[in-house]
């Protein structure tokens, strides 16, 4: 009976990762540069991380949420908190207020955190041998709207400039509407909720938490390198991605001819990221969890290297960019996939919930670290910085081989 329910699932994950990836998207190509020109550089990287931590907090109610309700109710609330954060960046753009542009940015997290707690909805029902290629497939799904998202940011800011909304901040009045209308498909159409069919919703009582699910991987070494992968990950793709739009601005370009190579660079970034997650998801049944987290790493570090030799050329940038998503890609998907093997299905939701807080965690103090690394050495330096964080990983990939080098491949 799972198999259909599965189905029906993955359909709907698949549909609303559609709709929130062009609301993130649209909103995500331009919040750097809204930052920049009502706060300044120095801060601009601070606004883009705010919208992190709101992603990473979020991962608290939300597992308390799948617990006591299931996922539907948790993903909903996710959009919902975004769709009230773009309205109050379209509303501190008017008024260039700083206090509400980062409380704006705060909630816009949710639909990060959204987005993400969606790959985990793809596994409460998937067979083991299958996971990677679920949980890829909605991550996948995000591609056709992200893609799409900053491609219209520059039409969507010219579009009700004429009403007096800035340019810059235009783009979020219509984020707030795809959010809206993600939150309504879910709580609609996710039914069966995934997470009460597994047995993951606790149907009595609130369930473990996030200091259970910190207790639980801790516990298990597979669990604790994939955590560290996915936060490795996205320590580096926030924190090189996070400053490139500013980078491209040092250029000199106008508002309206910047929005445009950043949404070209921008796409190329976010096509890396969630394209290629099908590949990296039949990869990582067939060759393995940690082999796949290995080819991510050695991605990370080409992405580095290309996009700090870039300069200001919108083609080398966007190859750079582009890289550095399938290194995000595949850290993510083989690091979410391991972590979901190891943990038991009772504790499963509180340990994904504390891998997403430590994730977001990680990538926001490296967003906000951004601004100042690249305000006083550059951009390059940022690059260099970025592949160094890698170290740890490497490390940790290295010392899970050597301890288990018979590992079955799906390990």
């Amino acid at each position: 009976m799972s198999a259909p329910i599965q189905l029906r699932t993955l359909r709907v994950l698949f549909a609303t990762q559609v709709i929130g990836g062009t609301g993130s998207a649209l909103g995500g190509a331009v919040t750097a540069l809204l930052a920049a020109e009502i706060a300044g550089i120095g801060v601009s990287g601070l606004a883009q991380s705010t919208g992190v931590v709101g992603a990473a907090l979020f991962a608290i109610p939300a597992t308390a949420l799948v617990h006591r309700l299931g996922r539907r109710p948790s993903l909903a609330a996710g959009y919902a908190c975004a769709a009230a954060g773009a309205l109050l960046i379209v509303i501190a753009a008017m008024h260039r207020s700083i206090p509400l542009l980062f409380t704006g940015t705060f909630l816009l997290g949710g639909s990060t955190a959204a987005n993400y707690q969606s790959r985990y909805a793809a596994v409460d029902l998937a067979a083991p041998e299958l996971r990677g290629r679920h949980l890829s497939l909605v991550v996948w799904a995000t591609t056709l709207g992200a893609v799409i998202g900053p491609i219209l940011a520059a039409p969507a800011g010219a579009l009700l400039a004429r009403y007096g909304i800035p340019t810059l901040a235009g783009p979020f009045l219509f984020s707030a509407l795809l959010f809206g209308l993600a939150a309504a498909v879910l709580l609609a159409l996710l039914r069966p909720d995934p997470a009460v069919v597994a047995g993951v919703h606790a149907s009595a009582g609130r369930g473990p938490g996030i200091r259970e699910g910190r207790r639980v991987v801790a516990a298990l070494p597979a669990a604790r390198l994939g955590v560290a992968a996915m936060a490795v990950g996205h320590v580096v793709m926030v924190g090189v991605m996070t400053m490139t739009p500013v980078h491209i601005r040092s250029a000199g370009h106008d508002a309206a001819h910047t929005l445009g190579i950043v949404g070209l660079v921008l796409s190329c970034h976010i096509a890396g990221m969630y394209a290629l997650s099908p590949v990296f998801g039949w990869l990582t049944d067939r060759i393995g969890r940690r082999a796949v987290i290995a080819l991510g790493v050695a991605l990370l570090l080409a992405a580095c290297a290309v996009a700090g030799t870039a300069g200001q050329s919108p083609a080398g940038l966007a190859a750079g960019l582009l890289v550095l998503g399938t290194g995000w890609s595949a850290t993510l998907v083989a690091g979410s996939t391991l972590l979901s093997d190891v943990v038991p299905t009772e504790r499963r939701a509180a340990a994904q919930g504390f891998a997403d807080l430590v994730m977001g965690l990680a990538g926001a103090s490296a967003g906000a670290l951004s601004g100042v690394v690249v305000g006083s050495w550059g951009y390059p330096a940022l690059t260099l910085l970025a592949a160094v964080a890698t170290v740890p990983l490497i490390a940790a990939v290295a010392l899970a081989r050597r301890a288990s080098p018979a590992e079955p491949a799906r390990a």
